[in-house]
């Protein structure tokens, strides 16, 4: 179990644990409330099954309930994120950066050596939570996403080997 804030969440309210096919309508639930334009349940049914050998998806669960989720492709050496969310009823409550933790977690121990990712340029409250993790900023993709065109902010973690987590790990269940 990972601990982000003992005040805020305790080991008996947050797991985050890999992503199973029983979790993919609350994941896709969750997909469809935060992104504009969201990816179907189909795609994620494929990341499990096809995708499997290069895709890794964690989820957030808080007292048995899925609300959160993050998934990343792992090729080689190189990591890259594709979604993070966590439902809006619990954002703001450090969620997201126990997930992004678990996330870089799971790349280290997988010996990757860095991750990139985008995100909406004028996703301020992502893009500090990338930052606070490690990530840098490193440009802009143009007119990224179709929707409205907004560009997307492009970031990197180049030491992913040598990233120290931000949260508690507890020794009795090891590492994700």
């Amino acid at each position: 179990m990972i601990v982000y804030d003992e005040n805020v969440v305790t080991e008996d309210e947050m797991i985050i644990r890999s992503m199973r096919a029983e979790d993919i309508d609350a994941v896709h639930q969750i997909e469809r409330l935060v992104f504009i334009q969201p990816w179907t349940r189909e795609s994620f049914e494929r990341e499990l099954t096809a995708n499997k050998n290069v895709a890794r998806y964690l989820v957030v669960e808080c007292q048995g309930r899925v609300i959160g989720y993050g998934g990343m492709w792992l090729v080689m050496e190189e990591g890259h994120i594709t979604n993070v969310a966590i439902h809006p009823d619990f954002h703001g409550q450090g969620f997201g950066s126990a997930l992004v933790d678990a996330m870089l977690i799971t790349a280290q121990d997988l010996g990757i050596v860095y991750i990139t990712l985008e995100c909406r340029k004028s996703n301020l409250n992502a893009r500090h939570v990338y930052e606070q993790h490690g990530f840098t900023y490193v440009g802009l993709r143009k007119r990224y996403y179709e929707d409205n065109q907004e560009d997307a902010a492009l970031y990197v973690h180049q030491n992913v080997q040598t990233y120290v987590p931000m949260v508690y790990i507890s020794n009795d269940v090891g590492r994700l």
